[in-house]
């Protein structure tokens, strides 16, 4: 075969292979032609490992099976769904060798030229590598199939890769047992048509889209008591207790109802958002987990399997998901409010995390969010964040923001301990001390920001605009709070912080907005699962303001 054209059109995705070896130099010259594919930034971060163990091969086929059934269920269509089930889209146990194609992240712990912008494009990289082995193969009369069915937590943890190695899947490699006839095998079977010509589309113009200007120049306002004021009282001590009994209930129930502006207040359509993004400050170390984890537990919420969706059924609040900015791209279809700006923002310790062009489209998008909900009558929000690196980020914004050494800000996180947690001082010490821009806040907001923080400040302003009850999570949530008192201090009357979480800096943090926690259970999960658990508190404070008899209406007499 010597034609380029004859090549690439005879690269198949093969699925079934003959039981001849594949000889050691045909590796090494498609492994030679990996190496050989771009490398972003010359990082030469491609990784692989090969597999001719029939163990290894057997445990990766029942990581398969198990995964293969949560992809079956995702077509309703009776037909497809038994199609999917004849395709046999495997051949980990038949095919000579298997070779994992992976890339080491650890890579961008240094500037790397050509992923400011996505820190994808090293990913990016390790497929040209993966298409070149596949070019390389086919050329040689070989075939390779890709096989990304599978659950890569647990792909990852039974071949024991490092922490910092993300596989792109599992690749069988033999002689193709199938003649494709230059056809794709599910075009074959009637899967899909493939379409004969490219897609492409000339653009002509810039599309102008005016990002407009973040407010900050909200003024507060003395509060002096109102004749509601003292009407709401008088309603909540001639309850039949005696004044001031039931606590912290009494200050939610004056809170909600001067909130709603009513006497007799009613939570409606309460609704919990949970932003998420991805963090350039990730890929140094800073959590305890991957950064793919941040895509993953999407994925679990939206499957509902996560603890903030146990409580939002438990408690009947809607959940909505935003992908902030999450490295990683959904499916159109996926039932998440696409609010992204960026895969992930970039390494504060390098460069600024984000333009100031970002950050007003993280305003722009966190007030339109909270604006589609208010319209569904909703006037209670919580906000709830998932980010793998976000207390790195929270625990810069709040030593900034607050005037606090960034020793008493940085917590464990995810559950980095001894060494790390003071690895992770130092790194953000550094960071601070390499920060060289002004001190206005908009400057410091995109220098050390995450997309999904700066949404969530910007939603909660909005939902104090809408006279909305505005429920915060845990130290993140609290640190979006932070900047938005810088912008409107007024807020702080919508906001309850349903609990103190284990990260000592988020006490500090509390300490500073003097505010007072409903819980104190030792959360440190994020999600909004604080603000859901504390849920039925503020339905107790409703329901005793609406439902309690007053002395007069049961007769009783008052002390």
């Amino acid at each position: 075969m010597t034609s380029l054209d004859d090549i690439l059109k005879s690269r198949r995705d093969t699925r079934h292979f003959t039981a001849d070896e594949v000889p050691d130099e045909v590796i090494q010259k498609a492994l030679q032609a990996g190496h050989w594919a771009p490398s972003v930034g010359l990082t030469d971060a491609t990784r692989y490992y090969l597999i001719k163990s029939s163990e290894v091969k057997t445990a990766i086929k029942n990581l398969f099976l198990e995964y293969n059934k949560k992809a079956e269920a995702l077509t309703d269509n009776p037909e497809q769904k038994e199609l999917y089930r004849s395709l046999k889209l495997e051949a980990i146990e038949e095919a000579p060798i298997g070779l994992i194609i992976a890339y080491d992240r650890s890579v961008l712990n240094q500037f790397t030229i050509g992923t400011v912008g996505s820190n994808e494009a090293v990913k990016f990289s390790s497929v040209c590598a993966a298409q070149n082995i596949w070019l390389s193969l086919t050329e040689q009369g070989y075939g390779m199939g890709w096989v990304s069915i599978l659950n890569y937590y647990q792909f990852k943890k039974i071949l024991d890769l490092p922490e910092n190695i993300e596989p792109l899947g599992y690749f069988c490699i033999g002689k193709p047992a199938t003649n494709y006839n230059n056809q794709p095998m599910l075009q074959q079977l009637h899967w899909k048509q493939k379409s004969e010509t490219p897609i492409c589309a000339e653009i002509q113009k810039v599309n102008e889209s005016p990002v407009s200007e973040i407010t900050t120049n909200f003024a507060s306002k003395n509060k002096t008591e109102t004749n509601f004021d003292r009407l709401l009282q008088e309603k909540i001590d001639s309850k039949t207790k005696p004044i001031g009994a039931l606590g912290t209930l009494e200050t939610l129930a004056f809170q909600i109802a001067t909130v709603f502006e009513t006497l007799t207040p009613k939570i409606i359509n309460p609704n919990m958002v949970v932003f998420a993004a991805d963090h350039g400050i990730a890929n140094h170390g800073v959590s305890a987990y991957p950064q793919d984890v941040t895509r993953q537990m999407v994925n679990n919420f939206l499957d509902g399997g996560a603890a903030i969706n146990v409580f939002c059924r438990q408690n009947n609040i809607q959940l909505s998901i935003v992908d902030a900015g999450v490295n990683y791209d959904f499916p159109t279809n996926a039932k998440l409010i696409d609010a992204k700006i960026a895969k992930g923002t970039q390494s504060f310790l390098h460069v600024p995390a984000m333009s100031q062009t970002e950050l007003q489209l993280c305003f722009e998008k966190g007030k339109l969010i909270v604006e589609e909900i208010a319209k569904t009558g909703s006037n209670c929000i919580g906000f709830g964040e998932m980010g793998i690196g976000n207390t790195s980020t929270a625990s810069v914004l709040m030593s900034l923001l607050t005037g606090f050494p960034i020793e008493e800000c940085v917590g464990k996180g995810t559950g980095v301990v001894d060494e790390k947690l003071i690895q992770k001082q130092n790194l953000l010490k550094k960071a601070i001390e390499n920060y060289s821009g002004q001190a206005e806040l908009k400057e410091q907001l995109a220098f050390f920001g995450g997309f999904e923080i700066m949404q969530m400040a910007s939603g909660m302003l909005t939902a104090f605009e809408n006279k909305m009850l505005i429920l915060v999570d845990g130290f993140i949530c609290s640190t979006a709070f932070l900047i938005a008192t810088k912008i409107n201090p007024e807020i702080i009357k919508n906001a309850v912080f349903c609990h103190c979480s284990a990260e000592n800096a988020h006490q500090k943090l509390l300490q500073y907005l003097n505010a007072k926690p409903i819980l104190n259970l030792d959360l440190r999960l994020g999600e909004g699962t604080g603000c859901a658990i504390a849920f039925p508190i503020l339905k107790s404070a409703e329901a005793f303001l609406n439902e309690m008899a007053s002395f007069e209406s049961a007769g009783v007499s008052r002390k």
